[in-house]
C-alpha cells in the first residue's frame, strides 16, 4: 500500500522533509510501510466498507460520505466508450480495494469488466483472503496478471513515487504497451531532476515513515512519449493536494496524467 498526504504544518513533524542524495540515505531514516499494523488498519477500515457499514475508505480511515474522483471516473468511462466494451483494469499499488470500492457503484458494469490488483504480497495474501471475488482479484506483479487476462488500462495511484529505482520500473513498465494508462495522485515539482524527500505520516493516521520522491515531468514521461499520447492531465481530487509542502515551502504538487496507446483511434 502506498499512499500520499496533505502536509502544511506549523513545524516539519509531518510530511515531507529533506532533498537527499540516495535512496539509502532517506531509507536509514524511515520506518517503512510493510508493518503489521498498516496491513491490519487497513483491512479493518475495508471490511467496514465491503460490508455495508462505511461506505468511503482512504489510506485507512474511515468516511461516512464518499469522495468521488472524477478526473479518474472520466479516464475509465471514456476508455471504455473507445473501446466500446467493458474494461479490464489493474491496479497497481492498489491497497486491498480502496479505488474499486471507491467507484464501482458509479461507473458500474458496463465499464468495469474486472478490477485485478498487484501489490505486495503480504496485501496480496490478505486481500484473496478477505476481499476476492468474481470481479476483484488479487496479484504479486504485473506479470501474473496478464498470465490470467489481458489487461485493458493500468492505473497508477500514488505508488511510483514510493520505489526505489522508479525509472526502471517506468522503462519497463512503457514496454507492455497497454491501450491506456491512468498516473493519479503522482508528486512532481518543477525542477529539472527528481527530488527525493522523507514522508512522515501523522500518527492519527498511521505510524509510518519512508522515501518520496518527487518527479520532474518531462523525465517522467520520457519513457511514454513515442508509443503515447497525453489525452489530459489529472487534477488531484482531494483537498489540500494540490501543491504538497517539502520543508514547510510549497515545492511541489499533485497531479497525473492520462495516456493512450497511439495505436488506437479516437
Amino acid at each position: 500500500m502506498f499512499k500520499l498526504f496533505s502536509s502544511k504544518t506549523a513545524e516539519v513533524q509531518y510530511g515531507w522533509s529533506g532533498n537527499y542524495a540516495s535512496w539509502q540515505d532517506a531509507a536509514s531514516l524511515a520506518g517503512g510501510y510493510d508493518s503489521g499494523n498498516i496491513l491490519k488498519k487497513t483491512r479493518d477500515a475495508l471490511l467496514q466498507v465491503k460490508n455495508g457499514t462505511a461506505v468511503y475508505e482512504r489510506d485507512s480511515v474511515v468516511f461516512d460520505k464518499i469522495e468521488y474522483p472524477f478526473p479518474l471516473i472520466s479516464c475509465l468511462l471514456r476508455s471504455a466508450a473507445l473501446l466500446k466494451r467493458p474494461l479490464n483494469i489493474l491496479d497497481f499499488g492498489g491497497s486491498m480495494g480502496s479505488t474499486y470500492y471507491q467507484v464501482k457503484d458509479f461507473v458500474g458494469s458496463g465499464c468495469c469488466a474486472s478490477w485485478n490488483i498487484v501489490e505486495q504480497e503480504h496485501y496480496v495474501n490478505c486481500g484473496k483472503l478477505n476481499f476476492e471475488d468474481d470481479y476483484l482479484k488479487f496479484y504479486h506483479s504485473i506479470d501474473d496478471c496478464l498470465q490470467d487476462k489481458k489487461i485493458d488500462l493500468i492505473l497508477i495511484s500514488s505508488s511510483v513515487q514510493y520505489l526505489e529505482a522508479p525509472h526502471e520500473f517506468l522503462e519497463k513498465f512503457a514496454g507492455y504497451k497497454f491501450d491506456f494508462i491512468v498516473f493519479d495522485r503522482t508528486a512532481f515539482h518543477d525542477g529539472a531532476e527528481d527530488r527525493l524527500t522523507l514522508q512522515i505520516v501523522p500518527p492519527e493516521i498511521y505510524e509510518a515513515s519512508y522515501p518520496s520522491w518527487f518527479f520532474a515531468a518531462d523525465k517522467f514521461l520520457n519513457p511514454f512519449k513515442s508509443t503515447y499520447k497525453i489525452i489530459c492531465e489529472l487534477p488531484s481530487y482531494i483537498e489540500g493536494e494540490a501543491v504538497m509542502y517539502i520543508d514547510n515551502k510549497p515545492a511541489g504538487y499533485n497531479k497525473g496524467y492520462y495516456l493512450q496507446n497511439k495505436s488506437l483511434h479516437a
